[in-house]
């Protein structure tokens, strides 16, 4: 060729589906479409995969950007959705079990521990409420109810009539059973089988440490899977921390012949007519596909990544019901490994009064994962990840040397009030990081910092959450801003949901 030669721009490629964000709900639902033949091109703007289920390291260290309490990796049933993920682009990871989910630590010295044995845990909390014996394990029977409905059938898009008209047939009397739950909350539930005020701000903190909302909010399907498979599939934490879910589900991804690119921020959604054909990275490559799928929060998408003056009125109304939830002030810290006794649980809940369960710095929760895997940490170490809800509102307009400060004064806060029960925590910390919402903003990509929207008042049960189709035609959501919710088993879930309804869209 001469030098003279015209060169002819090779033609933009185009994929089958294009997922903006790595977080886990993205990443399943590429994962479900590569294995059923679909080209995907997975774009995050990070330098590593997973979003909140990510990782970073430092000094011998690695810690969870999240929290440790890991549902989905059960070796039974329909409900271990992590464990089905994987293996649908044949990757698999080794689990530790985990003996306690929690170990409560709440006001009136309300002590004990969710033992993953169903029994062993109703016991313990009997003996604290005797006189609610029949209560307690009605709601729980109840929870379990919910559960084995759920566990009967496989899990996909409830927006597709062929899954919705199959499995009817195929269990009618599980379909039946969870129709009745879809507008019910597990407060509702609750306050039919018990009547002791302190027993119910427990059922609150039960919902709280993982919807974050009381249980009059919480709807009751998701209190049902999360308050039984805790039992069935149980808490069990993946050997090298929380991150590897998100490295083997990309492994897989890359092996089923997709691909995935680092520090490939999304700009725009790009639409003609309203359809939504591709997206433009904040370097200006434009990059088309047949369907696009939004892993951001529903503010992201249809604020940042699409024009707001053109938001669809079904956004407004979802927007009008839902608020974004708190996002955390997070201290991660390296220990000398002889602050814990022997016996320590992985995971704890502090409050001291029931008022502030809800409030910002209120509730503290603990996750100290090297008891599960101690290749985490230096030798002699441990890693105690502690993290109260904080609004971003508190972190703004802040000078550097100020937000530090604040910062400083917000993590000796935590670590004072977890004195109460590792005594000595101050004089044994060896490392320590904090973030903040604007840290996780930063990193995560997500507005405020947010983990997702909690209900403005009390709504039907489930009813009001979005699936993953939306307004806009070509463009579907994924994560925790739809059906079912927050959680990695819940985004997981809407991962296969997305990706069924995708791959029937694009008759695969």
């Amino acid at each position: 060729m001469s030098p003279s030669t015209p060169v002819t721009a090779a033609p933009p490629q185009t994929y089958d589906v294009i997922v903006i964000g790595s977080g886990i709900g993205g990443l399943v639902t590429a994962t479900q479409l590569a294995a059923k033949g679909a080209k995907v091109l997975v774009l995050e703007s990070y330098i590593i995969p997973g979003g909140s289920a990510g990782y970073f390291e430092h000094e011998g260290y690695r810690f969870d950007v999240g929290a440790s309490m890991i549902f989905g990796f059960g070796d039974k049933g329909t409900t271990n959705l992590l464990t089905r993920a994987l293996a649908a682009v044949g990757m698999e990871l080794e689990t530790v079990p985990d003996p306690v989910q929690i170990h409560y630590h709440l006001p009136q010295d309300l002590t004990l521990r969710v033992h993953r044995d169903y029994e062993q845990f109703l016991q313990e909390l009997i003996q604290r409420f005797p006189h609610e014996a029949t209560g307690i394990r009605g709601f729980y029977d109840e929870c379990w109810s919910v559960f084995n409905c759920l566990n009967a059938m496989e899990l996909l898009s409830l927006e597709e009539l062929g899954y919705l008209t199959r499995v009817f047939f195929q269990h009618p009397l599980a379909c039946l059973g969870l129709v009745q739950y879809l507008p019910q909350n597990a407060g509702d539930v609750a306050r039919r089988h018990i009547k002791d005020p302190e027993l119910l701000k427990f059922i609150d903190m039960e919902c709280y440490c993982w919807s974050v909302v009381p249980a009059d909010c919480t709807p009751m399907i998701n209190a049902g899977m999360v308050f039984s498979d805790r039992h069935y599939g149980g808490i069990n934490y993946p050997k090298g921390g929380v991150g590897q879910i998100a490295l083997k589900l990309v492994e897989g991804l890359e092996k089923a012949g997709s691909t995935i690119r680092y520090k490939a921020k999304v700009q725009t959604i790009i639409r003609e007519g309203n359809r939504a054909v591709g997206v433009r990275l904040v370097s200006g490559e434009e990059i088309r596909a047949k369907r696009v799928v939004s892993n951001a929060t529903r503010w992201d998408t249809f604020g940042k990544l699409l024009d707001p003056e053109t938001q669809p009125t079904s956004e407004q109304r979802w927007q009008q019901r839902y608020r974004k939830s708190p996002s955390f002030v997070s201290v991660h810290l390296g220990v000398k490994a002889d602050l814990l006794p022997a016996g320590t649980d992985c995971h704890h809940i502090v409050l001291e009064d029931w008022a502030k369960m809800e409030d910002n710095e209120g509730t503290i929760f603990v996750s100290i994962p090297t008891l599960l895997d101690p290749s985490l940490a230096p030798p002699d170490r441990h890693i105690i990840h502690t993290f109260t809800p904080s609004y971003i509102d508190d972190w703004q307009d802040l000078d550097p040397a100020a937000y530090q400060a604040k910062k400083e004064q917000a993590a000796q806060r935590l670590i004072q009030r977890l004195e109460a029960i590792f005594p000595g925590l101050q004089d044994h910390i060896d490392y320590q990081e904090v973030g903040t919402p604007r840290t996780h903003r930063r990193f995560l990509n997500r507005q405020d910092g947010t983990y997702g929207p909690i209900p403005r008042q009390k709504l039907w049960g489930l009813l009001g959450m979005p699936f993953n189709r939306t307004a806009v035609p070509g463009l579907y959501c994924v994560g925790d801003s739809t059906f079912p919710g927050q959680g990695l088993n819940a985004v997981a879930f809407s991962g296969f949901a997305c990706a069924h309804r995708v791959a029937v869209d694009l008759g695969l």
